[in-house]
């Protein structure tokens, strides 16, 4: 019989509003996330005692000690099941870039979540699983059931989106982190002044040539931040908007990933072709946004 196994979808901010900081230390923020068909996977296996592995092309420098977010989401729920030496293997294979504004350490966190709930038997509601998840990030809540959302207060405050069609984009990363408390201290440094509202929103979009038009009006507020510190990342955005193919090129959360908005998977499929051709040092990822992969 095969392990369980839960997929950890990448997530994408379409747009980032992030406000001033705040008495408490943090920033309120706005932001349309959609999840992709991309993304790391977590196995769960019976085991001796709790532990963890991690393998896959992005393994490399990822702890599977205590501080693993993976970890700490099987502690927090085996806590709340009053099962805290319950013994299982966690095996993540790791398929996304590290500190790549993808929501990866919280999309891993939440398959965590997901899965043992379910192995477990565990009688919590879904609010309470999101609880655990906010705890452990502010992607958490969001992250945890991979559905498009608008997030807003410190990420915990979750909305229904606005109808759209499941858009062809391409994800790409200069193989460079981007750590989002250093892009948020740029942020702050730079004396921003955003402001984390939320745009008017229509309650549909019938195309991705329509979204994207209505993206061209938001913003992703910490790309400028995140460009000062890591250059490589304005030669993506430059690239990717300079390409016939894309729609809207944009950082996704603190970064160094950007995606582009493509008109149909030809597109994306030209434009992905063509960077790794140009970019072969580059992570370069055809995806679709806003489907239901979980």
């Amino acid at each position: 019989m095969s392990a369980p196994t839960a997929f950890a979808p990448a997530k994408v901010n379409l747009y980032l509003h992030v406000g001033a900081l705040e008495a408490d230390g943090r920033h309120p923020l706005s932001s349309l996330m959609a999840f992709a068909d991309v993304g790391d996977r977590l196995t769960v296996r019976p085991a001796d005692s709790l532990a963890m592995e991690i393998n896959g092309p992005f393994a490399e420098g990822l702890s599977a000690g205590d501080d693993n977010l993976v970890l700490r989401a099987a502690k927090a729920i085996l806590a709340r099941t009053r099962k805290p030496h319950a013994p299982f293997h966690l095996m993540l294979t790791k398929v996304l870039p590290l500190a790549a504004g993808l929501g990866g350490g919280s999309s891993d966190a939440g398959a965590a979540l997901r899965l043992l709930r379910e192995m477990l038997e565990a009688d919590l509601a879904d609010d309470e699983l999101e609880a655990i998840a906010g705890e452990l990030g502010a992607d958490g809540p969001a992250c945890l059931f991979a559905r498009t959302v608008i997030a807003e207060g410190r990420g915990e405050r979750l909305s229904p989106a606005p109808g759209f069609p499941v858009l062809d984009a391409v994800l790409v990363n200069p193989r460079a982190a981007s750590p989002t408390g250093a892009v948020y201290r740029g942020f702050d440094e730079m004396g921003a002044r955003g402001g984390a509202e939320r745009p008017n929103l229509p309650d549909a979009f019938e195309t991705a040539e329509e979204m994207a038009g209505f993206l061209e009006t938001c913003r992703n507020d910490l790309e400028a931040p995140a460009v000062g510190l890591t250059p490589l990342i304005g030669e993506v955005l430059d690239t990717l908007r300079d390409e016939p193919e894309t729609l809207l090129g944009r950082l996704s959360g603190s970064g160094a990933t950007c995606f582009a908005l493509c008109a149909g998977d030809i597109e994306a499929e030209g434009l992905a072709e063509r960077l790794e051709r140009m970019r072969p040092d580059w992570w370069v990822q055809r995806c679709r946004l806003g489907g239901d992969w979980i």
